[in-house]
């Protein structure tokens, strides 16, 4: 007996060096660790990452993953949003390092040319990410978001700046403030139990944040989809807005969804899957 088992363990280990010799042998990543994001995967195929929105966590995403499978979804959650504890987002800058995280991720989980969509502040993060010299990306969705943050609500970053950091302020440093600011989160849908002095802080940078001047440097084409009312007249006016926001950017198309509200995804799930089924399509 201990002849054949000598055999097939000289066996064995010569097919092991066979296949390192050859290459056979692929290296696993290493799991990713962070303290400003989590990521969970689900299903299989070419990657995609989803950033969800301010204060959103990860199951916003959930229908869209449903309903567009065949692909690997990489579902990020914002360390202090939606229940997650905020370790070091928790003070100091957010966005900047969010997007050195994102892009840490990609490179580390060796995703290929991944495309990205983003809600929201996630659309930021992704356009941020997209001008970045590195990683490579395939392309990008931006859902709802316009390049400059401040204009989703009818300012500039010059003119709403010092208002969110006085606003800010208030909400982080009194008493009051901090109990108005957490009964807004609590009657925001999936806001519950996300950090005041995160969302604070991005709330404040996003206000100081105009990627407008920005947009030729996109280094993928761009897809943003975004949400409009009922009326014809606010239909058009949208559109005219969203147009002439990234007029600027090269390779990029606008597809409106109406009705629908600022969570898209939610309001016309069906609408929304279908605008990503195309958006992901080769």
């Amino acid at each position: 007996m201990t002849e054949p088992l000598l055999f097939d363990r000289r066996l064995c280990l010569a097919a092991g060096l066979a296949a390192l010799a050859l290459g056979g042998t692929r290296a696993i990543a290493a799991p990713f660790a962070s303290r400003r994001i989590s990521v969970t995967v689900r299903g299989s195929g070419p990657d995609v990452l989803l950033i969800p929105g301010l204060a959103s966590g990860a199951g916003i995403w959930n229908g869209a993953v449903a309903a567009v499978p065949d692909y690997r979804y990489h579902l990020v959650q914002v360390r202090g949003f939606a229940g997650l504890a905020p370790d070091i987002n928790k003070s100091g800058p957010l966005i900047a390092p969010l997007v050195g995280e994102l892009a840490s991720y990609i490179t580390q989980a060796r995703l290929v040319r991944p495309a990205v969509v983003g809600h929201s502040m996630g659309g930021t993060l992704a356009m941020m990410l997209a001008m970045s010299p590195a990683p490579a990306l395939s392309r990008v969705m931006v859902v709802d978001m316009l390049p400059d943050g401040a204009s989703m609500v009818g300012g500039t970053a010059s003119g709403m700046g010092y208002f969110a950091d006085q606003l800010s302020q208030y909400f982080t440093a009194t008493k009051a403030g901090r109990q108005l600011f957490m009964q807004m989160l609590a009657q925001q849908p999936g806001a519950k139990g996300s950090d005041p002095d995160v969302i604070a802080t991005a709330l404040r940078e996003l206000a100081h944040i105009d990627l407008g001047p920005r947009l030729p440097a996109l280094r993928a084409p761009m897809q943003v989809v975004y949400a409009v009312g009922g009326d014809a007249q606010q239909r058009h006016a949208q559109t005219q807005r969203y147009r002439s926001a990234y007029a600027a950017a090269k390779s990029t198309s606008l597809i409106p969804i109406a009705p629908s509200g600022h969570m898209i995804m939610n309001d016309q799930p069906a609408k929304f899957a279908a605008a990503l089924r195309a958006f992901l399509k080769p």
